[in-house]
């Protein structure tokens, strides 16, 4: 199979969907792999290290698109490649296609074959190309959330763990999944008091016996999501409905609860938010302030650090992206059944029902595809 990574082009995107080591196996598998000259450099990975085991590189984007029968991306295709995409051509990328309705509409009517990572998913119902970089964007809406509770940065001056004599700051998380886990383990270990909502018990029970002494959890519902408003310096949203648009549990209206200069990351950003005034920002311009409350909104986290989001990314990807190559995706779909949930759109037709119902589609089963 020719397999081809284009350079990402989304607002800095710096991560690869495909590092040195993947490109060296799927040569020695056979395959045909082509880079657009550049891929790989954000990430710290040269043009040449892709030649020297057997990759090839091209200077012109169209000219990976059109050659290559599998894409690999990080980022979803943005418009300026929607006429880049052929009818039956396989891409396999993060889409978070319920937040997006023109891309969701542009890859149907491209023809493409499009398997999203975010919804590939396992027996036991975890997500394990979304997880990676999950744990990133946990920890690292903490670093942000710091950043930005700084005075000079829009906050209202308040540190994290405080000190003797000064009461630390009070994080709050909506969910308590990957996301929530990884963000409630790094603020508890900066010293701030974590309060984790969730509405799976099961949850939290886990997460009270696994957690420091700092970090209490509460079962969620509207009347503890107001009542955690009031005194959260941080809010962290965490919240995941596996392929569908995020509940709103933060409301215009519930900002007024908020003190001055409190902060708001939401992660869920990707998949439209769970706070209501958050909408997705970029690195380069990554926050903005809605009746006192920094909202800090960047869609792609994880692009901030590269080198490690693009080795954790790609670990657990690429056994996907070597089946895909080796069996072709209806019979990599039906070897692998998580795989097979990947699937969002194929022949024009929408295969995943909480895509299909976010923007009032006709949902098609995938077995009556493939």
């Amino acid at each position: 199979m020719i397999v081809g990574v284009p350079k990402e082009i989304k607002a800095n995107e710096n991560r690869v969907a495909l590092v040195p080591a993947g490109a060296e196996t799927l040569v020695s598998h056979g395959h045909d792999v082509i880079l657009e000259a550049g891929a790989g450099e954000g990430s710290g990975f040269t043009d040449h290290a892709y030649e020297a085991v057997g990759a090839r590189t091209m200077e012109d984007r169209e000219a990976v698109w059109a050659e290559s029968e599998m894409i690999l991306k990080v980022k979803e295709p943005v418009p300026e490649e929607f006429g880049c995409i052929r009818d039956g051509q396989l891409i396999f990328t993060y889409f978070h296609f319920a937040a997006d309705e023109e891309l969701t509409r542009a890859i149907i009517d491209s023809g493409a074959v499009a398997i999203a990572y975010e919804t590939v998913q396992l027996s036991n119902g975890e997500l394990p190309l979304l997880t990676p970089m999950s744990e990133v964007a946990g920890r690292m809406a903490v670093q942000e959330g710091a950043k930005y509770l700084e005075r000079a940065s829009g906050g209202s001056g308040i540190l994290l763990g405080g000190v003797p004599g000064v009461s630390p700051a009070e994080v709050v998380i909506l969910g308590g999944g990957v996301v929530g886990n990884n963000a409630a383990r790094i603020a508890a270990g900066f010293g701030a008091h974590v309060t984790i909502l969730d509405v799976n018990l099961d949850r939290l029970r886990y997460l009270a016996d696994v957690m420091p002494a700092n970090v209490d959890t509460l079962f969620s519902n509207r009347h503890t999501v107001l009542e955690q408003l009031r005194k959260a310096d941080l809010l962290i949203g965490a919240v995941l409905v596996t392929g569908a648009v995020a509940p709103k549990l933060v409301l215009r209206e519930d900002l007024k609860l908020m003190k001055d200069g409190s902060v708001v990351v939401d992660v869920a950003v990707d998949q439209g938010g769970c706070v209501e005034t958050v909408r997705p920002t970029t690195h380069a311009d990554p926050v903005y302030v809605v009746d006192g409350v920094v909202h800090y909104g960047v869609a792609n986290m994880p692009g901030a650090v590269p080198r490690t989001s693009t080795l954790a990314l790609t670990n657990a990807t690429f056994p996907y992206v070597l089946q895909l190559a080796g069996s072709g995706w209806r019979e990599a779909v039906r070897e692998n059944t998580s795989l097979a949930w990947g699937v969002n759109v194929v022949d024009r037709k929408c295969t995943y029902a909480a895509v299909a119902d976010a923007f009032g589609l006709e949902y098609t089963p995938l077995d009556e595809v493939s």
